[in-house]
C-alpha cells in the first residue's frame, strides 16, 4: 500500500496529452458533444451529438451502443485496441428533484461473453461527466504504461496522465485521487473516480467501481458496474482510473424546459417514500437486504448452485441481521436528492484475511445479490464472511454475482467428483467453506493458483473441465449457471417459466435488470398463458431499458409504490410512477409525452442492441438457451427434495403418471416437458417482439423502428437469406 501523499503521487505524473475546451451549460439534458480518447496515440477529441443520435438512441446506453458500433468492426475482440469502453449517463440523469437520478451505463465488448455488454452503476461519475460538458466518454487504444484520465469541468481541461505510483485497489486509489484533485476536504464531494482493482488484471468478470464522497462519513464510497467484465477491458487498456471534477452543481443544471413539472413529480414521489417506505420494503434502512427472507419463503433463494430454493440456516441472513450490521442514521443516497437512500454500508469492519488483514474499512453493501450469491448459493450463512468477501470483491474489482456463481459451480463439481483437491491446489471446496472461497478470491487478485481458473468464469471452466479432466460436458452444461457466458443473477427460476425467458432472452446474458417476473408469474399467477408471458417479456424489458437511456435507477419505480397501487388496472407497471416519468421527460424536453413514447425510445435501442450482438456472431436462438438447472432439477437429490411438487406436475401438467417410475425416469420426463414449454415460450416471445423464429428482428420491424440504416439492413439480409 502506497504511503506517499497526494502531492507526492501527483508529482510523479507525466502529462501525455492535454485538451482544453470551452465549457457551456447543458441544454434540456444534453451537453451536445461526446469525448473521444485514444490511448494508443494519446489523442483527445470532441465530437458533436447529432439530432439523429437523440432521435434514435436517446442517450445513456443508446449513445454508448452507437459509439461502440462505430468504433469496432465485425471481427473485433475484447482485447483489440479498437474495442472501446463507453460510459454515459443520460438526459434526465443528474436531476436532484427526483430520487434515483445518478446512474450511468458502461458498454464494451466483453471478455466474458465475447459480445456486447452493458452494466449500470450509481455514484456521481455520470452526472459530473455530463455537467462537465460531455454526454458520453469513449476510450479506445491501449496505453504503453498505466494512465489516469482526468476530466476537469471546472477548468475545461482533459488530460491523459502517466501514473506510476498510485495503488490499484479501489478503496485506496479512490481516496488518493479524490484528495489529489480536490481543493480541500469539503470539495472532495465534487470529485468522482472510476477504477477497477488488481483483480481486473486477471479475471474475465472484473467490473468497475464509481465513487462519490460521503461528507458525513468522510469516506470515499463506491457503486459497481459489475456485470460483463468491463474492468478487465479497463485494465487491459492500461487505465488505472478515470477522474471527473465538477463543482457547480445546481438543481436545474439540466436546464429543463419546465422545471415545475419535474418538481411536481418529485414532490409526489418523495412524499410516497416518506410515508410508504417504512411500511413496505424499508429501503432507507435495509435496502435490498430485505429480500433474503422473502426469497427463502417462496423457495426462490439460490442454495448450493441453485439446486434448492430454501435452507434452514437462511434465518442467519434475515432482514434484522442486515439492519443491525448496516450503519443507521446517516444519509445513504448515491446521488444528490435521492430520498430512497438505499446505498447502505458497514462501517469500521475489521478484515480477517488478505493483504488488508486487521484494517478497519467501510464496506458498501452487501446488497441482495451479494448476500444470496456469496451466502446461500455457496452454502455460507455467516454474514461476516459475506461482508469480508463483499469488500474484497469491490476493492479488487470483481463482480460479486459472477464470483459467487463460479465458486458455486466449482463447489458442486468438487461435490460430484469432477475435480479434487489435487486440481484445486489443496483447497477443500466443500459447501459452506467460506475460508476456501475467500482464498480463491485472493488468488484471483494475485493471478495465481486455482483462483486464476475460477476467475475466468463458468463457461470457461465448463470447457476446461471437460477437456482436461474428462468431465461429462452435458452435466457441466446443465449445472453451469451462465447464459451467453454471463453468470445468472441470484434468483431461482425453476418454477417461473416467464423468468426463465427473462434470463434466456436477455440481450447481454442472464441478468434480472431486463425482466423480473417471478412474482407475477409464479407467486401471483397473473400471466398464465404463453401470450401473457410474451407480453410481459416485451413490455418489462423495454420499460427497464428506458432507465438506462436516461441515467435513472429502477428502484424508485417499484420498490416503493402508492398505497392505492393494487387498485389500478396494471399494478405491476405502477401506473402513477410511469406517469411521473412522463412528467419528468416532458418537463425536461418540452415535448408532450405519453407512456407509449417512453417504450418507443427503448424499443429502438433494445432491437439495435440485439442486432449488434448478431453482428458480433451471436444474437440468434441458439444463444438464448438456458442451463437446465434454471428450468428444473438436474440431479435425483433435487427431484427428491421436491418430489411431491414434481410428481404432481408430471401428472397434472404433462399428463404422465409417475407411479412406479424411478427418479431418473421422472427426471427425464419432467425435463422433456419443461424444455418443450421453454421452446414454445421463446417462439411466442419472438413473435411478439417482431423477430423471426431464429430471434432476428425482421426487416419490417427495423423499418418500423427507424433503425433501418444500410449496414443494419445488409446485416439482417445476410443472416436471413434476404428474407
Amino acid at each position: 500500500m502506497t504511503t506517499l501523499t497526494p502531492d507526492q503521487l501527483k508529482e510523479a505524473h507525466t502529462i501525455l496529452a492535454e485538451f482544453t475546451y470551452e465549457w457551456h451549460p447543458v441544454e434540456r439534458g444534453y451537453a451536445n458533444r461526446t469525448l473521444h480518447i485514444d490511448l494508443t496515440n494519446n489523442t483527445i477529441t470532441s465530437q458533436p451529438v447529432t439530432q439523429q443520435m437523440k432521435d434514435v438512441f436517446t442517450g445513456g446506453r443508446g449513445f454508448c451502443l452507437w459509439l461502440l458500433w462505430n468504433a469496432v468492426n465485425n471481427d473485433t475482440q475484447w482485447d483489440d485496441p479498437e474495442n472501446a469502453i463507453v460510459i454515459a449517463g443520460g438526459p434526465i440523469g443528474g436531476i436532484t428533484s427526483y430520487p434515483g437520478s445518478g446512474k450511468s451505463t458502461v458498454v464494451t465488448l466483453s471478455p466474458l461473453t465475447q459480445s456486447v455488454i452493458d452494466s449500470n452503476v450509481g455514484g456521481y461519475f455520470g452526472p459530473y461527466l455530463k455537467f462537465s460538458g460531455w454526454d458520453a466518454l469513449e476510450i479506445q487504444g491501449i496505453a504503453q504504461n498505466d494512465v489516469i484520465i482526468v476530466i476537469d469541468g471546472d477548468t475545461g481541461r482533459v488530460t491523459i496522465e502517466e501514473a506510476p505510483l498510485e495503488d490499484l485497489d479501489t478503496h485506496l486509489i479512490g481516496r488518493q485521487l479524490t484528495e489529489m484533485y480536490a481543493d480541500d476536504e469539503r470539495s472532495m464531494r465534487y470529485v468522482s473516480v472510476a477504477s477497477a482493482g488488481q483483480g481486473a488484471e486477471y479475471s474475465r468478470y472484473a467490473g468497475l467501481n464509481f465513487s462519490w464522497y460521503d461528507l458525513r462519513r468522510k469516506q470515499v464510497r463506491v457503486k459497481q458496474a459489475g456485470r460483463g467484465g468491463s474492468g478487465r477491458v479497463f485494465r487491459h487498456k492500461g487505465i488505472k482510473a478515470l477522474v471527473v471534477r465538477y463543482s457547480s452543481m445546481k438543481g436545474d443544471s439540466n436546464n429543463p424546459a419546465n422545471m415545475d413539472l419535474i418538481r411536481q413529480a418529485g414532490r409526489r414521489m418523495n412524499q410516497e417514500i416518506s410515508e410508504n417506505d417504512p411500511k413496505q420494503n424499508n429501503m432507507r434502512k435495509v435496502g435490498t437486504g430485505h429480500l433474503p427472507p422473502i426469497m427463502d419463503h417462496f423457495d426462490l433463494l439460490p442454495v448450493h448452485n441453485y439446486r434448492y430454493g430454501t435452507h434452514q440456516e437462511a434465518t442467519n441472513l434475515d432482514v434484522q441481521v442486515w439492519h443491525d450490521l448496516y450503519t443507521q442514521g446517516v444519509p445513504d443516497g448515491c446521488w444528490y436528492g435521492c430520498t430512497l437512500s438505499c446505498a447502505h454500508g458497514v462501517d469500521n469492519f475489521e478484515l480477517k484475511t488478505g493483504p488488508y488483514k486487521g484494517q478497519k474499512v467501510l464496506v458498501d453493501g452487501p446488497e441482495y445479490e451479494t448476500i444470496a450469491g456469496e451466502g446461500s448459493n455457496i452454502g455460507v450463512f455467516d454474514p461476516l464472511a459475506i461482508i469480508e468477501m463483499n469488500f474484497y470483491c469491490d476493492t479488487y474489482g470483481i463482480d460479486t454475482i459472477s464470483f459467487a456463481n463460479s465458486v458455486a459451480f466449482v463447489m458442486e463439481c468438487y461435490d460430484l467428483g469432477v475435480i479434487n483437491s489435487e486440481i484445486t491446489g489443496g483447497l477443500e471446496l466443500t459447501w459452506g467453506n467460506a475460508d476456501a472461497a475467500v482464498e480463491l478470491l485472493h488468488q484471483m487478485a494475485r493471478g495465481e493458483g486455482f483462483g486464476l481458473v475460477v476467475g475466468q468464469g463458468v463457461r470457461y471452466m465448463k470447457e476446461l473441465f471437460a477437456r482436461e479432466y474428462g468431465a461429462d460436458p452435458d452435466l457441466l452444461f446443465d449445472i453451469g449457471m451462465e447464459v451467453k457466458g454471463m453468470e445468472v443473477s441470484e434468483y431461482m427460476t425453476k418454477e417461473s417459466l416467464a423468468q426463465q425467458g427473462g434470463y434466456g432472452m436477455a440481450l447481454k446474458g442472464a441478468q434480472h435488470d431486463e425482466a423480473w417476473l417471478i412474482f407475477m408469474d409464479m407467486v401471483k399467477g397473473e400471466i398464465p398463458t404463453f401470450e401473457d408471458k410474451a407480453e410481459a417479456l416485451h413490455y418489462f424489458p423495454m420499460w427497464r431499458t428506458w432507465f438506462s437511456l436516461h441515467g435513472l435507477c429502477k428502484l424508485p419505480w417499484n420498490d416503493v409504490v402508492p398505497t392505492n397501487n393494487k387498485e389500478t388496472d396494471e399494478p405491476n407497471k405502477v401506473p402513477e410512477h410511469v406517469e411521473n416519468y412522463t412528467w419528468i421527460y416532458e418537463g425536461l424536453s418540452g415535448k408532450p409525452t405519453t407512456p407509449d413514447d417512453l417504450i418507443a425510445q427503448s424499443e429502438k435501442v433494445y432491437n439495435f442492441q440485439r442486432l449488434f450482438t448478431l453482428r458480433m456472431g451471436f444474437g440468434t436462438r441458439e444463444h438464448d438457451v438456458l442451463p437446465y438447472r434454471a428450468m428444473g432439477p438436474v440431479l435425483p437429490v433435487e427431484y427428491e427434495s421436491r418430489q411431491e411438487r414434481y410428481d404432481t406436475q408430471l401428472r397434472d401438467l404433462a399428463g404422465i403418471d409417475p407411479a412406479g417410475m424411478s427418479t431418473e425416469e421422472k427426471l427425464a420426463k419432467l425435463r422433456e416437458y419443461r424444455e418443450a414449454q421453454y421452446k414454445k415460450l421463446v417462439d411466442t416471445v419472438y413473435e411478439r417482439r417482431g423477430w423471426d423464429q431464429n430471434g432476428i428482428p425482421t426487416l419490417e420491424k427495423i423499418k418500423a423502428l427507424g433503425i433501418d440504416f444500410p449496414e443494419i439492413v445488409e446485416l439482417v439480409k445476410s443472416k436471413t437469406n434476404g428474407a
